[in-house]
């Protein structure tokens, strides 16, 4: 276990982005026991503090050098990015650039009849990206900015190296699987929803934490987690209902 993971496990609790209630649904329409909202991370330290992870992380990677672009999938995607990179700088000395892109493209001031579909202009020829996001359910939020990249390699007459995605909560689950009305079929387990990202791009996935060693370390601390509004540990029954869970929906461990 690294000091970051359990430094994650630890914000994930406190802020509250972490937390169970009954009732909960996923944005592909599953009922879930519990939800990763990092857009919780909304102050200066929690911002801070996340990007130190995702920093300690990268730092003791071999993806880190100079030619290195963090992209951050808009909105949430783009904090983290930025955080990143500043506690890359001031952490570890590494000076890397970050980027995210916009929901429309800009056509006008310096991107005039170009329709640039990003915001930092770090995104120049010869440079390594690597995606950066809060949680991967369905991966759908990774793909739409992997065709925007492919988009903005085209309208720059070049392509570019994706190294991969690096997702701070990995809920570690399967997609989900519908019928033919459209609806989602519960209690059925899909595809890995990683592995199938993985088949179709051909990139790797990295995640900081797994919700399997959230949990486990939550329970072992126990710190207080947010659950039906209150604040309390994780005991027996809500760990039974979150590997109850995992059981059905979750990817093997």
């Amino acid at each position: 276990m690294q000091p970051y993971q359990e430094k994650l496990a630890s914000l994930l609790a406190s802020s509250g982005a972490l937390f169970f209630a009954e009732g909960l649904r996923l944005k592909d329409g599953r009922t879930t026991p519990y939800f990763v909202n990092l857009g919780l991370f909304r102050t200066g330290r929690l911002a801070l503090e996340l990007g130190r992870c995702f920093a300690a992380w990268l730092a003791a990677s071999p993806l880190a050098d100079e030619s290195l672009v963090l992209l951050g999938p808009s909105y949430k995607g783009s904090a983290i990015a930025q955080g990143a990179a500043i506690a890359l700088y001031s952490e570890h000395g590494l000076d890397l650039a970050f980027d995210y892109d916009r929901k429309e493209a800009k056509t006008h001031g310096e991107a005039s009849k170009k329709g640039a579909k990003f915001v930092t202009g770090a995104l120049t020829p010869g440079r390594r990206v690597l995606i950066i996001d809060d949680v991967g359910t369905s991966m759908a939020t990774k793909v739409e900015l992997l065709e925007k990249l492919e988009e903005e390699g085209q309208r720059q007459g070049q392509s570019f190296d994706v190294a991969g995605v690096a997702l701070a909560v990995d809920r570690e689950q399967t997609q989900a699987v519908y019928g033919e009305d459209g609806r989602v079929i519960e209690g059925v387990k899909g595809e890995d929803a990683l592995a199938a990202f993985t088949a179709m791009t051909g990139l790797k996935v990295w995640s900081l934490l797994g919700i399997r060693r959230a949990m486990e370390i939550l329970y072992a601390s126990g710190e207080p987690v947010t659950v039906d509004g209150q604040r309390r540990p994780i005991d027996n029954e809500l760990l039974a209902k979150v590997n109850e869970y995992l059981a059905m929906y979750g990817r093997e461990a």
